[in-house]
């Protein structure tokens, strides 16, 4: 694409499931800077894409090359979630996974494990370099939550936030693993339409804040189709069509198979 740089490849990417085949013969690719859409019709394959993506599931057939921020191509078919976050890849989930019994600051503060400087015996034994990891660790705790609005809750149990709150800290938590590549899973499920333009916001503001390429799995197509550049369109487990926005929600296939009467209201 006008010579911009590809940060994932997916080719012919397949997964059986005792017998079934639920995604079969994926081509997909991802250049960096791009807010790309993935829909379709439920039980399609979408999330089972991110599953294989992020490392939840290991395909059966085919390759996911990643290019990391050094620009190394890397084949991640077989890297667990925490390896594929670890060079640049972090998720959320379409069911909101926080620690809900853990306060929002250490919801945040794990994602970012990865990132400490200090050894063992530094917690044990109470260094200096430990006070100062902590510190720089609780500055970068706060700055995101601000960024989303939620630093007046840094103390509070997650599991009491919103509903919305919840879906805002499920991302700030995967940004906190300062990812290249983020998949958002139904980022705008169960929120109201305020939320829902809240979160576009939101969207558009941390791609272009943090530098990064986004996947969205969405069925809120006046979201879709006002934030992502690209889209692909699943169908049994297939790439029914990809293309602009433009183009998708006028194509007579996607409005059969999914869009149906939506489309005039997309038009």
């Amino acid at each position: 694409m006008n010579g911009e740089k590809l940060i994932l490849q997916v080719n012919d990417l397949s997964i059986v499931f005792g017998g079934l085949k639920a995604v079969s013969e994926l081509n997909l690719e991802l250049y960096r800077g791009e807010l790309v859409g993935l829909i379709g019709p439920n039980g399609a394959g979408k999330t089972t894409v991110f599953n294989m993506l992020s490392g939840v599931y290991a395909p059966t057939g085919g390759q996911i090359t990643f290019w990391d921020k050094d620009g190394n191509a890397r084949v991640v078919n077989k890297k667990s979630p925490a390896q594929l976050n670890l060079i640049g890849i972090a998720r959320t989930f379409q069911n909101i996974r926080l620690f809900g019994n853990l306060s929002v600051g250490d919801n945040v503060r794990i994602a970012m494990h990865s990132q400490r400087t200090v050894k063992p015996w530094d917690a044990v034994l109470r260094t200096r370099r430990f006070f100062e990891d902590e510190a720089m660790m609780d500055a970068k705790v706060r700055r995101l939550l601000k960024l989303f609005g939620l630093e007046k809750k840094e103390n509070e149990l997650s599991a009491n936030l919103p509903y919305g709150e919840q879906r805002k800290l499920e991302i700030c938590r995967a940004l906190a693993a300062k990812p290249s590549l983020l998949l958002l899973d139904e980022p705008a499920a169960g929120m109201n339409p305020q939320e829902t333009r809240e979160l576009m916001e939101l969207i558009a503001f941390i791609r272009k804040e943090f530098n990064l390429t986004i996947l969205l799995i969405e069925h809120d197509m006046k979201l879709v189709m006002g934030i992502c550049e690209r889209l692909y369109v699943l169908n049994y487990g297939r790439v029914l069509a990809s293309g602009v926005p433009e183009e998708i929600k006028t194509n007579p296939e996607v409005i059969k198979a999914y869009l149906g009467s939506e489309a005039e209201n997309l038009a």
